[in-house]
């Protein structure tokens, strides 16, 4: 299987500029367990040539799959103060519910073309999963500490690793904006 390895400009996706052509990445949405992460920063979509700006749960630092039905995918990214705060408790608490819904999408920029495209994403739908485990630790971990590197909108790093529920799910990739596949994430489980 062909992995996927995507590495975003933070300060490209938290203050997007027109003429800096980087990879920007964002999670759209984000619930783990019982807590449902808050949309509360705004970012400029990549693709729209008007520049609306969007609310979105994080903003992407770099996007890992190995490419195969049962891999994890394990996110790096920036999160707000607000999500911080409560993803800090969170993951040094005792999780009892370890389900995971969440999407994202990651932009390349198209220089023969001369605009962004969705590369990597999960097609505005939720994926299900499973916090992962690393040497029977959660892959879930909030950094205490402001970023220093984008200082304007204060964020924090926040990891996630997130292994498929079983069932089988759709993960879209694309060479271009015209080039498209579908992976499958996950495995259904007959009953």
């Amino acid at each position: 299987m062909a992995d996927i390895t995507s590495i975003c400009s933070a300060h490209q996706g938290l203050n997007f500029e027109k003429t800096n052509q980087r990879r920007v990445g964002h999670v759209t949405s984000l619930k783990i367990g019982d807590k449902e992460y808050k949309k509360d920063m705004a970012v400029t979509v990549p693709s729209d040539i008007d520049g609306d700006k969007v609310k979105v749960v994080a903003v992407i630092d770099g996007i890992y799959w190995n490419g195969g039905h049962t891999d994890e995918i394990l996110i790096h990214c920036r999160i707000s103060t607000a999500n911080k705060v409560s993803s800090f408790l969170l993951s040094h608490a005792e999780l009892s519910d370890t389900r995971v819904e969440f999407a994202f999408v990651i932009y390349e920029y198209d220089p023969v073309k001369a605009k962004y495209f969705p590369f990597f994403h999960t097609n505005e739908t939720n994926l299900n999963g499973l916090v992962s485990k690393d040497d029977g630790k959660l892959r879930l971990m909030t950094s205490n500490d402001q970023e220093e590197d984008v200082v304007s909108p204060k964020n924090f790093r926040f990891y996630l690793g997130v292994m498929p529920s079983e069932k089988e799910q759709g993960v879209h990739v694309a060479g271009d904006d015209s080039a498209k596949l579908v992976k499958k994430w996950g495995v259904t489980v007959a009953e």
